[in-house]
């Protein structure tokens, strides 16, 4: 009696995938008949933000910076962005928190900052910084409170 054969198994013939639909038109003109630096990620809609800030003073923030508002409510007359940094930063945030939550670059962030800490809107400080290692006479004291276990 001989072993039974296997038979091959035939690969399935798939179907032919549909064509990617083209993608959209390019309208010059955001939703609604907006203009185009309306929206996010616009280079130019990121100069008027800053007002051309381009070598100007900047405030010394970095990313871990540490900022929250001296009022919570804006006053009057404020860009709706700086507005929305100050409802914000009713908590301190970070810097990075700032621009992820408004969704703007870190250095338009900290062209918006220097100018709320100019007019005294915000407070900056630096983070809190832990020591690295513990003072080493701690280290000694416990090493030989072990040891007379």
């Amino acid at each position: 009696m001989s072993p039974p054969q296997r038979r091959r198994r035939q690969p399935r013939e798939r179907p032919p995938e549909p064509p990617a639909p083209p993608p959209p038109p390019v309208d010059p003109e955001g939703p609604e008949g907006e203009a185009g630096p309306a929206r996010p990620g616009n280079p130019e809609r990121l100069y008027v933000l800053t007002g051309g800030a381009e070598g100007g003073e900047r405030a010394e923030v970095d990313l871990v910076t540490l900022v929250v508002a001296r009022d919570a409510t804006p006053p009057p007359g404020i860009q709706p962005e700086q507005s929305a940094l100050l409802r914000l930063c009713a908590t301190p945030l970070s810097v990075a928190e700032i621009s992820a939550y408004l969704h703007l670059p870190f250095s338009v962030v900290t062209v918006l900052l220097t100018e709320l800490l100019a007019a005294e809107l915000v407070r900056a400080r630096a983070p809190i910084v832990r020591q690295a290692l513990p003072d080493r006479s701690l280290l000694e004291a416990v090493m030989h409170g072990l040891q007379r276990l």
